[in-house]
This record gives structure tokens, sequence and C-alpha cells, in this order.
């Protein structure tokens, strides 16, 4: 697992670097389970949520379903189209991390979702009610940094809320130090180009990736698109400082017949950080 640097300055940590330097610390990986609000429907999708944090996630990444999600694999794709028939809104996802937090739920939770959704709410609007709901940072997809510079990054920071960015192996020297000066929490490194999805293999260059990335990042740095076996998940967990699995954990959810079965393979996928 690579290391995060230590904060430079000793005050409270936020959430996110909390939840990473407790992982840091247990000289582990963060797991970081994604699933789309509202699928199969909201009440249905609480309980998923519920059990991830129960059964081993260090933080929860909460998909706000878009009509149009390009950066999405068939799988999300689907349950985002489920979510959304089902009436899955963003103010009821906001409502529902509420619900989270109001049964225990206390790990950090980040809502990755597309630019869309937050504008039509209302940028200010929606970093006062994510806070108020128990958000901790916020990962837009489609909005890279030098777009989110003036009324989204300092909505964010008025409420506390850490602003995640994306970085692909495609990323620039100028993008990554874009990323390092408006980022916060841990920044989100893409595995691969292309779509979510599940994959047969880690790229060979994702370990240099990382290594280049960590000489010029403060931040932890999380691995995702791609990642779905415990063979994988084992993998990445020996460069990265945190692992994001989605896809397979959105198809397990449609797939397994009773909450027992999501169990297990939350377990499963949970222990390979381990």
């Amino acid at each position: 697992m690579r290391r995060a640097k230590a904060p430079a300055v000793a005050e409270p940590l936020r959430p996110v670097a909390a939840a990473f330097a407790r992982c840091r610390e247990e000289e582990r990986s963060a797991f970081i389970p994604f699933l789309v609000a509202g699928d199969p429907d909201l009440e249905a999708s609480e309980e998923l949520f519920a059990v991830l944090a129960e059964e081993g996630a260090d933080l929860l990444e909460v998909g706000v379903p878009f009509s149009d999600p390009i950066a999405d694999g068939p799988v999300i794709q689907a349950a985002a189209a489920r979510a959304l028939g089902a009436g899955a809104t963003l103010s009821r996802i906001l409502a529902l991390v509420a619900r989270l937090r109001g049964r225990g739920v206390k790990i950090p939770i980040v809502l990755f979702s597309y630019f869309n959704p937050i504008h039509a709410y209302g940028i200010v609007r929606f970093a006062e009610h994510a806070a108020a709901s128990g958000v901790d940072g916020v990962l837009c997809v489609d909005l890279p940094p030098e777009a989110a510079a003036g009324e989204y990054l300092e909505a964010l920071a008025a409420e506390q809320l850490d602003p995640i960015f994306l970085l692909a192996p495609t990323s620039t020297k100028q993008r990554i130090a874009r990323v390092a000066r408006a980022g916060s929490g841990f920044v989100y490194y893409v595995s691969r180009t292309g779509v979510t999805g599940a994959r047969e293999s880690v790229r060979k260059e994702l370990a240099r990736e990382v290594r280049a990335l960590a000489k010029r990042l403060a931040l932890p740095v999380a691995v995702g698109f791609g990642v779905s076996t415990p063979e994988q998940i084992r993998a990445v967990a020996k460069l990265a400082d945190g692992v994001v699995v989605g896809s397979a954990l959105v198809a397990a959810a449609g797939s397994c017949r009773s909450r027992k079965a999501f169990v297990d393979k939350v377990r499963e996928l949970a222990a390979a950080v381990r």
C-alpha cells in the first residue's frame, strides 16, 4: 500500500482524511464500495448501504443517478436507469443519507454525482443540504478542477465538504497540479481509460502510475474503475491508499437472492484489503 504523506500541521482531520489515517495506522488500504442510490428503490438501497457500512466499508460512495452517465459502463448505467425509474432524486438521496446517519452509520459518505443534478439543485443550496444530511465529500465526475473554481469550491468549503477529483492515466502534469491545489479528502485515480465496469486484470502500468502520483500529491490516492474481484482488490491494495469497488457490487445487489448472499459478497471483497 502506498503511504499518503502526513499533514504538515497537526489539526483536527475531517472525516474522510481521518478514515484514511486510520487505515494507514492499520497498514492497509481503505475499502470504498460504491452503489447507485435508489437502485432498485430508495428503501432497498438504504438497506444495501447499511450492509456495506456494517460489513467492512471504510468510506461509502453514494452514486447519484443521472440520465446520461457517460463515464459509466452498462452495469451502472442500468442501475441508474432503475433508480430514476423508481423516483430517485438528489433531494431524496440526501434524505437517504440522513436516514443512514440516523440509524448509526458513522463512516464517511461521499456523493458521486454528475454536475447537472447539482447545478439544477442549486450549488450553494446543495452544499448546505448535503452537509446537513451527513455528507462528507463530493466527487463530481464531469467537473474538472479548473471548471470547479469559484462558486462550487467556495460552497463546499463553506460547509467543510471535501471536493474530490478524478485523475486518469492521461492526466497532464498541469491537471495533477490543479487537483493537488483544489482537492481534499482523497484523489480518485481511474485505473484505465474508458468507462466503469469489471475487467479481467489490473494493468501492469498501474504500479508505476500510482508511484508517480505519490510524488506529486499529499492526498491519499484511491484507485477504481474495473476493480471487481478479490484478486484485483488485493493487487490494487498493495499500491494505493484506497480501493473503490463499484460495478461488482452493483451487479451483486441485483443478482443476490437474499440479504445473506449480498452480505457474503461484501465480506469477501472487504476482506481482500486486509
